[in-house]
């Protein structure tokens, strides 16, 4: 089948297809006039692809279960897939603690700017302003315009 046929069937833009390719995740055959030729397996592939991306796999990672896959869920205990599969598990914990530190931090951030609004940064003095939103003084300008 051509890439046209492929992205219609597996639900995957033809570049992403070409990406697939360039990774090593996919291959294709090349027919006389240049065209990408794939066989009707490639359709099961790119969904084991999508599956593996969806779970946080990286496409460097991918290249290295892919052979162990059977399913787009299920892995075979092949050598190393599980060391591979807890240790980006690993990663991905560690992404959640930070940008939990960091929802954290911004959160406070938020707070302490809400307690400051009508406070002058500099001086702390309040600052009278009209409307919703706070307008802070200039340090050039005393009259804040």
């Amino acid at each position: 089948m051509l890439i046209g046929e492929l992205s219609r069937r597996a639900g995957v833009s033809e570049r992403r297809l070409r990406y697939y390719e360039r990774m090593e995740l996919i291959s294709s055959e090349r027919r006389a006039n240049g065209y990408r030729e794939y066989d009707d397996r490639t359709v099961e592939t790119v969904r084991r692809i999508r599956a593996l991306l969806a779970v946080g796999l990286p496409t460097r990672l991918i290249r290295q279960v892919l052979p162990c896959t059977f399913d787009e869920a299920t892995l075979r205990p092949c050598p190393g897939v599980l060391t591979t599969l807890r240790t980006q598990l690993d990663v991905l914990d560690q992404r959640a603690a930070d940008l939990d530190t960091a929802r954290r931090l911004l959160r406070r951030t938020i707070a302490a700017t809400e307690n400051a609004a009508g406070q002058d940064p500099v001086s702390g003095a309040e600052v009278p302003y009209s409307g919703g939103e706070t307008r802070l003084r200039s340090r050039s300008s005393p009259s804040g315009s």
